[in-house]
This record gives C-alpha cells, sequence and structure tokens, in this order.
C-alpha cells in the first residue's frame, strides 16, 4: 500500500512513523523548572548528532489530543540545562510509569522510584539507578510546528558524562554487551540489546570495497547468495585470489561429488559459502567460491 502523509490524519501519522521508524534510543531526561520542581520523562524521539562539538537531541513534543506542551519542554524553556539519562532493560518498567502525565508538582523520582544523585555542573540531578548519565546544557529550543503532534527539538551539548565501571574494560572502553540498552518501537512494542541479538559488520573506514557491480559474474548472480551475502562478500580491497595452502574437507567433498555436474556444484559451494558468511568467515567463502 501507499500513503500519502497530507490523507492521514494526526493520529495515523503518528501510528505508522513510530511503528516504522524503530527502534529508537530513549532519553529519560531529568529537568527542573525555576521554583525547584523536578521532572523526569523518557522521550524516543532522541539521537546523537555530532560529536564535536558534543550534540545530542531530544524533542518533547506537543500532546496530539489537545495540543498542550510537556512539563520538561517547559522546564528547559526557564532552566536550560538537563540530563540525559540512558535507559537499560534492568529498569524499563520503571521508566514506562515516569511517562504517566502526573501534575506538575509531583515528582516523577518518587513515583517510578527511582533515587536522585546530584549532578556536578548542571542543576537538574541525574538518575542513580542509570549506568551512563550526560549533564547537558540546553543550546536551543526549536519549535517544529504549533499544532498537536508537532516536535520541539531540544538542542543539547553533553558537557560531562558519568560511565558505571561495571562497563568499562581494562583499558576504558565501553564494552557494548554490558550495555542492555532497550529501544522503542511502536505501540507497547520494545526492544532489548544483548549478546544474543548482537553481531558486527565490519565498516569500510579506511579502504574502499569493491563493489558488488565488480563481483564475479556467477556470484553476482547467484540464485542463493542473498544482497546481504554480496555486500559482505563485497567488503573486501581486492577480489582475492585462490590459495594452494587452503585446505577444507566439506570443500574437497562438494568437488569429488559434483565434479561431472557444473550446475549443481556451483549451487552447493554457493550454498556452503553462504554458510559460512553467516559464521563470518569471509576468507574462507572466498576460497570456496573460487574453487567453483
Amino acid at each position: 500500500m501507499i500513503f500519502d502523509l497530507k490523507d492521514l490524519n494526526t493520529v495515523e501519522k503518528q501510528y505508522y512513523l513510530l511503528h516504522v521508524v524503530a527502534p529508537r534510543p530513549v532519553c529519560f531526561a531529568s529537568t527542573i523548572d525555576k521554583t525547584g520542581n523536578i521532572n523526569l520523562s523518557p522521550f524516543s524521539f532522541f539521537n546523537l548528532f555530532s560529536s564535536n562539538p558534543p550534540i545530542v537531541i531530544f524533542s518533547p513534543s506537543r500532546r496530539v489530543r489537545d495540543n498542550t506542551t510537556k512539563h520538561t519542554l517547559e522546564n528547559v524553556m526557564e532552566v536550560p540545562e538537563v540530563v540525559v539519562n540512558i535507559v537499560t532493560y534492568e529498569m524499563v518498567h520503571q521508566v514506562s510509569l515516569a511517562s504517566c502525565e502526573y501534575p506538575k508538582e509531583m515528582n516523577e523520582f518518587e513515583k517510578a522510584g527511582f533515587t536522585t544523585e546530584p549532578a556536578t555542573l548542571v542543576k537538574p540531578p541525574m538518575v542513580k539507578e542509570s549506568k551512563v548519565k550526560m549533564e547537558c546544557k540546553v543550546l536551543e529550543v526549536k519549535p517544529l510546528g504549533t499544532e498537536g503532534g508537532a516536535g520541539n527539538l531540544v538542542i543539547c551539548e553533553v558537557l560531562r558524562m558519568h560511565i558505571d565501571d561495571s562497563l568499562l574494560d581494562e583499558h576504558k572502553k565501553i564494552d557494548q554487551r554490558k550495555i542492555h540498552h532497550i529501544a522503542r518501537l511502536g505501540g507497547d512494542w520494545y526492544s532489548k540489546v544483548d549478546e544474543s541479538n548482537l553481531f558486527m559488520v565490519p565498516k569500510p573506514n579506511t579502504e574502499l570495497g569493491i563493489g558488488v557491480d565488480a563481483l564475479p559474474e556467477s556470484i553476482r548472480n547467484s540464485d542463493i547468495l542473498t544482497g546481504n551475502d554480496l555486500g559482505h562478500l563485497a567488503n573486501v580491497r581486492e577480489v582475492p585470489i585462490i590459495e594452494p595452502s587452503f585446505d577444507d574437507t566439506h570443500l574437497k567433498n562438494i568437488i569429488q561429488y559434483y565434479s561431472l555436474n557444473p550446475d549443481d556444484m556451483e549451487k552447493e559451494l554457493h550454498a556452503y559459502a553462504k554458510k559460512l558468511l553467516a559464521e563470518g568467515k569471509v576468507r574462507e567463502a572466498w576460497q570456496v567460491l573460487l574453487a567453483g
């Protein structure tokens, strides 16, 4: 189906956008107003937009049902500071509870059962239970509209980060497997990031990949290898050459069994290469394909 967003009402636009633009990281923002009222609220319209200067942006949208604004937005207009607390799986239900629309004078830290921790550079407190906290100053609030559903970009400069020692290795680098990030999807759906769904994709930072168009025709037009497989194979600096020392028992069996039927042998080689690629064995997959 094709949807022209101009033909959808605001609720329908929000529904489809939130389901397809996902997963989204969650900014758990603690703010304070000029009289000292503290607010704590999650926002999934959030991301990193620059590292130098270090800029994160989140967006407290105007409420769709009545076009009112959120306390977080009102607070940063009065006191342009915020702590962005990173949400992990261990705290997701409490974070969801903090999204309830409590009266302004109520403290969501208390309602959701979180512990306040004094920040070191800004007025709003940090969430002690969060394993990563970013103290920020608000550089600008950019309204995107005046109707219900319109976003308000809160552009923040990160001044200081607090990272729990349990997330760091001996070199003070973050172990991605230890941060159980959560991300927002549509409706009541969330996703959890852990070792069971993490995978690595080598990035061609310093050397250009040859590209899918440079793959041998028999590989490029394979009925077995997927676009993902081809992208994996094409992320090399040059087409590899056959390594005489490459020794693989399964490869030998394929060649021996299908030597009289080249078409079937190619299919078996491609299927075996696909399996190797799924295991991250690009060099081995190339050797199997070159054997055909």
